[in-house]
């Protein structure tokens, strides 16, 4: 009873603060991934589970036939927003991100250079594909912190039983904490999937486009000034570009940026399958269900994508603001940039039609976990440039190009479900990329079930560095670089894994060996490292503390041996101490509690908005004091909401007295917000 009432008063407080200026600020922890999921509140707690009388519904990615089921659990919000615990942005839901764990480009061929916003764009990979006997629809909306807003909407049904279409869309719309941090990102995607009646011909379609808006400040001028009574506004502090612009109202409907990125892309994609094979069925008492096994497949997917990267500062001389030439002449030291004194404009756009035609074929009749693919793809490239760099700045340009791969893959998961064997390989014979390749192998056993699962695995990728480092690109303004064109990155990858689902736990290694690896250093300029190695260890465990009390931990260490332009922290661990149960009620499922994450100290990489990349630097240690979350998520029936007190941790009593501002930084010059206070609330409908 009074855990009950402790929840109950804990409720009323966080609901009774003020509601109009609340929520979604995206946090720099707090999220958590997959913690959990091995075990505990993961899996078991599904929505197949929660309506098995009512509805049925499940789904599938483009590359894969396993089929999946959506999880309700309610302890990880990273499961609802874009950025986990692993992750860094540069203070604001939407701006520039990357992960704290290092993880290289391992794919091969042709890639524009630009992934600093990739986190938040809708993509046909990560596409799922859905089969559901009524119709569904899920509502997501969060507010926060300095008007954050942040909504997501799925609705999908079976137009009939063998076809099925979904939409999605996403708004994350937030002023930031700091002045010139607005973002507003849009992201649609439109899916259908279509069976034959007589189930040989299969059609995926899909239309997904992202169109992703960031101010750019260039960090705060003096970090200092966080502790300066002048600025007891967070917003006021000067912050190195657009330092005199209005600060945005957090209107979801504007979307304005006078300084800053503006990233957008579309991809439409076909796909077509007809099987050759045979036919069979099962009878019962009031029906004759067909079924067919397939032993040959032919494929043929059609994808045609565009790809537009800007970034621009049109702020003009009579608004009382001139492009700062302080930060991009000084500190970009670019020959012809310190001549412009009211706007700048840089931008690349691509386009890319792909075709390509794969056969299958099925070993094992009624086995259809195991197959073999063959393949070849053609892709045509056109890019337009606005400048090339060459020592001066000249006219724009256009570059008409492409690609020819062929591609295989080999997977078997045997009917018995102890042996996972996943192999595969792509070669660039001509065109942009020639020589490209890359290759994997992946072994997964079940040893018992007091042992649980292995998996060792191997891979190799052989790629051309991304085209924002060559210099036909708009933004390769490093004249000076003895790099006329660059190597190809070469890497190798060691990994292991053992996952116990009975004690909840999973522990795996990766052995990384790099030689040519890309990078930007100094703002904009441009190298190749090396050979250098970096070892990972990582723990995902779930302990039970008392009862219905959970610990949750994702811990990484890693380390990088040899001379290396690449800085890691040593440690990197996200932790998640709490309840989940129902209190004795038996419609709620209710989670609270606290989360912590640890980021040790490091080099932690810059980041220049006028190019959109992250960069190395060896002069600024990054000291980041633990994060601290407060979480209190519960779910009544169909309905879910999150009410959370983030970077509580930015508490301090001097020297300007009591506040949230000993903000942490996450990169030299870019500070985390202070303390957030969020509600979200998540509804989903079965008509």
């Amino acid at each position: 009873m009074n855990l009950r009432r402790f929840i109950t008063i804990a409720l009323v407080f966080l609901l009774s603060l003020p509601g109009s200026r609340l929520l979604a600020q995206l946090p720099i922890g707090g999220r958590f991934g997959n913690i959990g999921s091995i075990g505990g509140g993961g899996g078991k707690d599904s929505l197949q589970h929660r309506h098995e009388d009512t509805i049925t519904i499940n789904f599938r990615y483009l590359d894969s036939s396993k089929l999946y089921r959506f999880d309700s659990s309610i302890f990880d919000i990273g499961r609802r927003l874009p950025v986990r615990s692993t992750w860094i942005n540069l203070g604001n839901n939407g701006t520039a991100s990357r992960s704290l764990i290092f993880s290289p480009r391992m794919q091969s061929g042709w890639d524009p250079g630009w992934h600093a916003y990739d986190i938040y764009r809708f993509t046909a990979d990560e596409t799922r594909f859905f089969h559901t006997t009524k119709p569904y629809t899920e509502l997501g909306f969060f507010l926060g912190t300095r008007g954050e807003q942040y909504i997501d909407i799925l609705h999908t049904r079976n137009i009939r039983p063998n076809w099925n279409y979904s939409f999605q869309y996403r708004l994350i719309n937030s002023p930031g904490t700091f002045g010139n941090q607005n973002t507003n990102h849009n992201n649609y995607r439109f899916t259908s999937w279509y069976q034959s009646r007589n189930k040989r011909y299969q059609n995926f379609f899909v239309l997904a486009a992202s169109v992703l808006g960031s101010s750019e400040n260039g960090g705060l001028r003096n970090p200092k000034d966080l502790d300066s009574v002048q600025y007891s506004n967070q917003a006021t502090l000067p912050v190195n570009l657009g330092q005199n612009l209005v600060q945005p109202t957090g209107n979801f409907f504007s979307s304005k940026i006078s300084v800053g990125t503006k990233y957008s892309s579309a991809t439409f994609l076909m796909r077509h399958q007809y099987d050759l094979g045979q036919k069979d069925s099962i009878v019962t008492d009031s029906s004759v269900i067909p079924l067919f096994y397939p032993r040959v497949r032919l494929e043929q997917t059609t994808a045609y994508s565009t790809y537009h990267y800007r970034f621009f500062d049109l702020a003009q001389p009579s608004s009382g603001y001139t492009l700062d030439s302080s930060y991009y002449a000084a500190d970009l030291g670019v020959v012809g940039l310190s001549a412009v004194n009211d706007s700048f404009w840089r931008q690349d756009n691509w386009r890319n039609f792909s075709n390509d035609f794969s056969i299958y074929t099925f070993p094992d009749a009624k086995n259809p976990q195991q197959f073999l693919k063959l393949g070849a793809t053609l892709e045509l490239l056109t890019g337009n440039f606005d400048t090339t760099t060459t020592g001066v700045v000249t006219t724009a340009h256009k570059l008409n190009t492409q690609n020819a791969f062929a591609h295989g893959e080999y997977r078997n998961r045997t009917r018995n479900q102890k042996w996972d064997i996943e192999a595969m390989g792509r070669l660039y014979l001509n065109g942009l990329d020639a020589g490209d390749y890359n290759a994997s192998i992946s072994l997964k056993r079940l040893v018992s079930r007091q042992v649980g699962y292995f998996q060792a695995g191997f891979e190799n990728a052989n790629r051309t560095p991304g085209f924002v480092f060559d210099r036909a690109s708009s933004f390769n303004w490093d004249t000076a670089s003895t790099h006329s064109s660059f190597s190809k990155e070469n890497t190798t990858h060691l990994f292991a894994s053992l996952e116990q689902p009975q004690h909840q736990l999973v522990l795996s290694a990766s052995y990384y060996l790099l030689t040519n690896y890309s990078y930007f250093h100094d703002y904009y300029k441009v190298a190749q490292a090396p050979v250098f190695n970096l070892l990972q260890v990582t723990l995902q465990k779930q302990f039970t503390l008392y009862r219905h009390w959970k610990w949750r931990t994702l811990t990484t260490i890693q380390q990088v041996a040899g001379s290396s332009p690449v800085h890691v922290p040593l440690i990197v661990s996200a932790n998640q101490v709490g309840y989940d149960g129902n209190l004795g009620f038996r419609n709620l499922t209710i989670s609270f509690g606290t989360e912590l994450r640890y980021i040790s100290p490091y080099k932690a990489d810059g980041y220049s908005p006028a190019n959109g990349q992250f960069f190395s630097q060896s002069q600024t240690v990054t000291q980041h004091l633990p994060d601290i979350n407060l979480y209190l998520h519960f779910r009544i029936r169909s309905f879910t909401a999150y009410i959370r007190g983030e970077n509580l941790n930015a508490m301090a009593f001097s020297p300007r007295g009591f506040g949230f501002y000993h903000n942490n930084f996450v990169a030299p010059y870019y500070a985390s917000p202070g303390l957030i206070i969020r509600y979200g609330f998540y509804w989903n409908f079965i008509n």
